[in-house]
This record gives structure tokens, sequence and C-alpha cells, in this order.
């Protein structure tokens, strides 16, 4: 699946677009004024359990709180 396709498949499961993970990411604390502050496992234990994404859709939005992907990344 492409970036993209994650991307897709999030926003119609949670309605969220990678903004809106950006900032929840903020006010949870694991980012700080963009910077990712927290291990992978945290992040992607985080959104498998309030956003019951799988494990590859929550990596999807790892890499894009990283810096590893953006909105653009194919």
């Amino acid at each position: 699946m492409s970036f993209q396709g994650y991307l897709k498949t999030i926003k119609e499961k949670t309605g969220k677009e990678p903004a809106d993970f950006r900032q929840l990411a903020e006010e949870k604390g694991f980012t700080k004024n963009g910077d990712l502050l927290a291990k992978a496992g945290d992040v992607t234990n985080w959104l498998k359990a309030d956003f019951e994404l799988r494990h590859g859709h929550a990596m999807a939005i790892y890499a894009l709180l990283k810096g590893i992907k953006n909105e653009d990344s194919e």
C-alpha cells in the first residue's frame, strides 16, 4: 500500500487528517514544537488503543510525526 493509501484509509476510519494527528500528538506530549519526543512503540500503542489503527497504519502516522514522510509522500 502506498503512503497516500495509508493516509486515505486512516482518514476514512478516524475522520482525522495528518494535521489533526500532529495536534493530538502535541497535546499528548509526544511532540513539542513539531519535534518528536516519543518512541515508535509509544506512538503506535496510542494510535492502536485510541483509534483502533493496525500496526502499518500507526507506523504511517509515526513516520509523519517523525518527518520521514509528509502529506505529499508517495
